[in-house]
C-alpha cells in the first residue's frame, strides 16, 4: 500500500524531497505519484503537505474524488509513524573470515537500536558462508540477511552492490553501517550513490538524535581540527563507515540466537565486466599493523633512520611491531602503510609506545583503543604526554637504548612476557 493521493493536490512538490525512500516524483502527466515498491507509509510527506492532500489510511475508499476536508478531518487524529527500518551492518568476510571491524560494528549497532526500538540485522554475502551466522549471532545480531552463492565468493564492487539495493529495497532499513576497510570504503560509495542517499565515512562516534529520531554521525574535520556531526534526513538508508578498532567489540554469547533470512539473488558469470584471477596476500609485517597487540611508533623527534634503527630494537626486544605517525611518513623515516592516525590506521594494541609525538588529534584519534600509552618526548606539556598513562622525560636518543637494556635484562624469555609486565618494567626506568 502506498500513500493517497487526492484529486486536490496542486503538484507543489514540497513532500518530495520529505520522503526518506525516493517514493514519490511528478509525472509526466504533471501529476504526483507514489511508487507501490519503495514507500513505506512512514508519513512524513502527510506531515509536510500544505493542503492535506496525502493520507496514509489503508481504505481506498476514503480516496473517492476530493479527498479536501475528510483528509483534513482524519489527518488531525492520524498518529504519525517514524520508518520502521532496522540497523543493518555489513558482514564482512573474506573466504569464510569475519573482519573484526564486523563485530565491533554489532555492538555499536545494538546501541542505537536500542534507541530506535528496532533490530541489528548483519548483512552476509559470500560463498559457503553459513559457518558464519552463528558468530553473528553471538555478538548481536537479531537478524542475518545471507545471499550464498558462488558468484559472491570474492569482493566485487558490481556483484555486491548490485545485492545490496536489491535487498534495501525490499526490506528498506534505517540505518546501515560498514567498515571503513578497502572493501567497505568502496562498496558503501557504491551504494549510496545506487540508493541516492548520504554517507559520513570514517566516524569515530555514533549516536541518534531522539528528537527526530536520525543518525548522529561524528568524524574528525578540518584536518582533525574539529569534530564535525553530520546527520541525514531526508534520504534512507542513512550511511556511514567506522574505522577498524575505533568502537569496542562485544563480548560473546554463546547460546544466542536469531532469526535467517535467506535471499536469491541471480547474477550470471558471463554478464560481469570483472573477474577476479588471483588473489595474492601481503607477507609483510605491515599487514599485522590493526591486529597488534604492541606497537612502538615513532614521530618527527624520533629525527632520522638512526632514530628509527632504535625503535626497531625495541620493537623485536618486546615483541611489538614498528609503525609510525604522518610526520615521520611525510620525513620519509616509515612507509606510508604503517602509518598511525586519522590519515593512517586506526590501532588499539594493548601497549602503545609514542615516541617523539607531539599528540595532534590527527594522530590521538587513532590510538584512543590502546589499553597503555606509554609517551616518550623532551616537551613535558605536549598533549601525548597529557594523554599517556606514563610519561618518560628525556632525548629518544637517550632514553630508549636504557629502555632496551633494561627489557632484555629484565624479559629473559620475549614469548612469556606479557604487555602489562613491560609496562612494569617501563614505570621502573
Amino acid at each position: 500500500m502506498a500513500v493517497i493521493i487526492a484529486d486536490s493536490c496542486n503538484g507543489c512538490e514540497l513532500c518530495i524531497p520529505s520522503c526518506p525512500f525516493d517514493a514519490l516524483e511528478i509525472s509526466g502527466e504533471g501529476k504526483l505519484v507514489a511508487s507501490k515498491e519503495k514507500c513505506i507509509e512512514c508519513g512524513k510527506c502527510v506531515s509536510v503537505c500544505p493542503i492535506s492532500s496525502l493520507n496514509i489510511l489503508g481504505d481506498k475508499k476514503k480516496a473517492k474524488g476530493n479527498l479536501g476536508k475528510e483528509t483534513n478531518k482524519n489527518h488531525m487524529d492520524l498518529k504519525i509513524e517514524k520508518p520502521t527500518g532496522d540497523v543493518w551492518v555489513f558482514a564482512e568476510q573474506f573466504e569464510g573470515k569475519l573482519a573484526s571491524v564486523t563485530l565491533e560494528l554489532i555492538g555499536e549497532a545494538k546501541k542505537v537500536s536500542l534507541k530506535l526500538d528496532v533490530k541489528v540485522c548483519a548483512v552476509l554475502l559470500g560463498d559457503k558462508v553459513e559457518s558464519i551466522i552463528l558468530e553473528l549471532f553471538a555478538h548481536g545480531a537479531d537478524t542475518v540477511y545471507v545471499i550464498d552463492d558462488e558468484v559472491f565468493h570474492f569482493y566485487r564492487s558490481e556483484t555486491y552492490n548490485r545485492a545490496f539495493c536489491y535487498l534495501i529495497d525490499k526490506y528498506k532499513p534505517e540505518i546501515l553501517l560498514m567498515g571503513a576497510t578497502t572493501t567497505g570504503r568502496d562498496l558503501a560509495g557504491a551504494v549510496a550513490t545506487a540508493m541516492k542517499t548520504g554517507l559520513t565515512a570514517d566516524c569515530t562516534q555514533l549516536d541518534i538524535d531522539l528528537d527526530k529520531g536520525v543518525l548522529l554521525a561524528s568524524r574528525p574535520a578540518f584536518g582533525g581540527n574539529i569534530m564535525a556531526t553530520i546527520v541525514c534526513e531526508k534520504h534512507r538508508p542513512q550511511m556511514a563507515t567506522v574505522r577498524p578498532r575505533v568502537m569496542q567489540m562485544p563480548e560473546p554469547e554463546v547460546n544466542k540466537t536469531g532469526s535467517i533470512i535467506r535471499e536469491s539473488f541471480k547474477i550470471e558469470e558471463k554478464s560481469l565486466r570483472t573477474w577476479v584471477l588471483e588473489i595474492i596476500k601481503e607477507q609483510s609485517e605491515n599487514a599485522k599493523l590493526e591486529d597488534a597487540k604492541i606497537i612502538v611508533c615513532g614521530g618527527r623527534g624520533v629525527q632520522n633512520q638512526e632514530g628509527f634503527k632504535l625503535l626497531e630494537e625495541l620493537a623485536k626486544v618486546i615483541g611489538g611491531v614498528v609503525a609510525g605517525s604522518r610526520g615521520a611518513v611525510e620525513k620519509g623515516l616509515v612507509d606510508y602503510k604503517r602509518q598511525v592516525g586519522q590519515t593512517g590506521q586506526t590501532v588499539s594494541p594493548k601497549l602503545y609506545f609514542a615516541i617523539g609525538i607531539s599528540g595532534e588529534i590527527q594522530h590521538t584519534v587513532g590510538v584512543q583503543g590502546a589499553e597503555t600509552i606509554v609517551s616518550i618526548n623532551t616537551d613535558p606539556e605536549c598533549e601525548m604526554m597529557k594523554l599517556a598513562t606514563y610519561g618518560i622525560q628525556g632525548d629518544v636518543f637517550e632514553v630508549l637504548p636504557k629502555l632496551i637494556i633494561s627489557f632484555k635484562e629484565a624479559l629473559g624469555d620475549i614469548s612469556s612476557a606479557k604487555p602489562e609486565d613491560l609496562c612494569a618494567i617501563t614505570k621502573e626506568v
